[in-house]
């Protein structure tokens, strides 16, 4: 049985205790705040928390986008590389040449 003083149950004692609060601002507001996160390599949750002057645990950002991909996706996904719908790692590495491709080509030129 563990023990009640235990350091590492006090830490998720506390963590139990967090609310997640939502808040309801504009459109534009999050869009500022979201780009001024990505500027500073920082979650939009971090960010919030700078603004607001809470302690930010400094922690890397892995950088990564997400995206749900339901069944009929995967699908299309493969037609559209010429893969099988079952090799799914080559249909993400194929997404995500497909992402840097798209991000390259939309930079503005020097």
């Amino acid at each position: 049985m563990p023990s009640r003083n235990n350091p590492l149950w006090e830490k998720e004692r506390q963590a139990a205790k967090a609310t997640q609060v939502a808040f309801d601002v504009g459109s534009e507001t999050q869009t500022v705040i979201k780009k001024l996160a990505l500027d500073n390599q920082l979650t939009p949750s971090d960010q919030v928390r700078q603004i607001l002057a809470l302690p930010v645990k400094s922690r890397a950002v892995r950088p990564r986008l997400t995206l749900s991909l339901s069944e009929q996706d995967f699908i299309d996904l493969a037609k559209r590389y010429g893969l099988d719908e079952s090799e799914r790692l080559q249909i993400k590495e194929q997404a995500a040449q497909e992402l840097i491709t798209f991000a390259a080509a939309s930079q503005p030129q020097e």
